[in-house]
C-alpha cells in the first residue's frame, strides 16, 4: 500500500472517474472458475514490465527480525503518461524501544536501470539481484547514510500468483484492458544481512515475505480502500492482499492470500475475509480507524488432494507505528488536483503488534504466536 503513497507522487493527478459498474472490472478471482487459486511462479512473473504508460511497479520485502525490529524495503518505478519514469527507495525500520534504531526514509534514485534479464534493478549505490535459481534476492543499498543496506533474501516456500498471471483488469474488453492491478508473492522466506541505521550496525537475521507488485493506472482509480496482512511464526506465515475498488468499479472486493508452513505452501487463498471489529472515528480526517482485526482464509491445497485449509487470526492492534498523511507527502500542485477529485483524502495506517494464528490442515490443527504487520489504507 505504500506504493500508493510514492506512486502518488507522480501518478495521482486526474478526475474522477465515471459510474462504469462492476462490468468493467475483470478480477484474477473471477477469472478461476473454481479452479485452485494457485499458480507456481516462473521467472517471468518476477519480471519488471517497465510498461510505457501511466503506472508504478513496485519490489516490497518485509522484514520479521530475531532482535524484534521490523522492516520494509521497497524499490518503485512510476512512469508517468510514458512522458516520465521516476524511481525511489524507501526503508522503514521500527523497533518499540529503540527510537536511536527506527527510521523512515526515501530517496530518490539516479540512474536506475532494468537489467537486460527483467529480473534485476540497479541504480547508483543500489542493487537488487536475483539469482539464476529464482531463490534469493541480494539487497544492496547505500543510496541513504540514514539506511545502509546489505541483506540476502532466500525463499522458504514456495512462492505463488493467483491464476494465470495473478492480475485483475479494468476496462469493458478484457483484451484490452485501460488498467491493471498485479501481485506475486513470496510468502515466507528468510532475511540475513545488516542494516545500518542512523549509524547504528544491526545484525538482521529472521523471516521475511515478499510481494511484487504492478498498478496500471491512477491509484485512486484503482482502489478506494487496502488492508495488507503479514503474519509470520517460527513455522507458520499467513498473508492477505485486500483491496476495494472504487463505486465507479462497482466497490468490488478483491481479496488473495496464502497460508504457509515452514517450505510448504498450504494454500494460495481467495475466499478470504478482512475485518476491523473495533474501531474509532480518526478526529483528523474521519476514517474509522482499526483497534481489532480479524482475519480469516480458506481454501484447498494445490496438489491432487485438494486437503481443505482454514486459518484464522483474531487480535487488538493497540501500536499503530505511523499514520501516513498522504496528501502531506505529495507536492503542491499534484495537491491542488488531488483536492478536486470529490472525497479523496488518503491516509495509510501501519500496524506492528503480537498475535497468534489457528490454522486447520485437514484433520491436522496448529496454533502459534507471531508477529503481525498490517495495514489499513483509505482513500476515497
Amino acid at each position: 500500500m505504500l506504493k500508493w503513497m510514492q506512486s502518488g507522487l507522480s501518478a495521482v493527478a486526474g478526475t474522477a472517474e465515471p459510474i462504469y459498474g462492476p462490468e468493467a472490472i475483470h478480477s484474477v478471482v473471477d477469472g478461476l472458475n473454481g479452479a485452485n487459486p494457485f499458480s507456481e511462479v516462473k521467472k517471468e512473473d518476477l519480471e519488471w514490465r517497465n510498461l510505457p504508460f501511466t503506472n508504478v511497479e513496485t519490489q516490497t520485502f518485509y522484514l520479521t527480525t530475531t532482535s524484534g525490529h521490523i522492516c520494509f524495503v521497497q524499490v518503485i518505478l512510476s512512469n508517468v503518461a510514458g512522458l516520465h519514469t521516476t524511481s525511489q527507495f524507501t526503508c522503514r525500520i521500527y523497533h518499540p524501544d529503540k527510537p536511536e534504531e527506527s527510521v523512515w526514509t526515501s530517496t530518490h534514485l539516479n540512474d536506475f536501470a532494468v537489467g537486460a534479464d527483467k529480473t534485476n534493478f540497479k541504480a547508483d549505490k543500489l542493487s537488487i539481484v536475483l539469482s539464476e535459481d529464482l531463490n534469493t534476492y541480494t539487497i544492496k543499498s547505500s543510496v541513504n547514510d540514514k539506511s545502509i543496506v546489505d541483506i540476502a533474501i532466500v525463499r522458504e516456500a514456495p512462492g505463488f500468483k493467483v491464476g494465470k498471471d495473478g492480475m485483475t483488469r479494468y476496462g469493458t474488453d478484457y483484451e484490452k484492458p485501460w488498467g491493471s492491478m498485479r501481485h506475486i508473492f513470496w510468502p515466507r522466506a528468510t532475511v540475513k544481512g545488516n542494516i545500518t541505521v542512523n549509524g547504528h550496525l544491526l545484525e538482521v537475521s529472521g523471516r521475511a515475505m515478499y510481494v511484487m507488485a504492478l498498478q496500471g493506472m491512477k491509484p485512486h482509480h484503482a482502489a478506494a480502500r487496502w488492508n495488507f496482512v503479514n503474519f509470520q511464526g517460527p513455522t507458520l506465515s499467513g498473508v492477505m492482499m485486500e483491496f476495494t475498488t472504487p463505486p465507479s468499479y462497482g466497490s468490488k472486493i478483491i481479496n488473495v492470500g496464502a497460508i504457509a508452513r515452514n517450505n510448504e505452501l498450504f494454500a494460495a487463498t481467495v475466499e478470504n475475509v478482512a475485518e476491523h471489529t473495533k474501531t474509532k472515528s480518526d478526529e483528523a480526517n474521519g476514517w474509522p480507524e482499526p483497534l481489532e482485526v480479524k482475519f480469516e482464509w480458506k481454501g484447498t491445497s494445490p496438489d491432487e488432494a485438494a486437503t481443505p485449509v482454514d486459518a484464522l487470526l483474531e487480535a487488538p492492534i493497540p501500536n499503530l507505528v505511523e499514520r501516513v498523511d498522504v496528501m502531506s507527502e505529495i507536492p503542491a500542485f499534484v495537491k491542488k488536483v488531488v483536492a478536486g477529485v470529490a472525497g479523496t483524502k488518503p491516509y495509510i495506517y501501519q500496524y506492528s503488534n503480537p498475535a497468534s494464528i489457528k490454522v486447520k490442515f485437514g484433520d491436522k490443527e496448529y496454533a502459534e504466536s507471531g508477529h503481525l504487520y498490517s495495514e489499513a489504507t483509505f482513500i476515497s
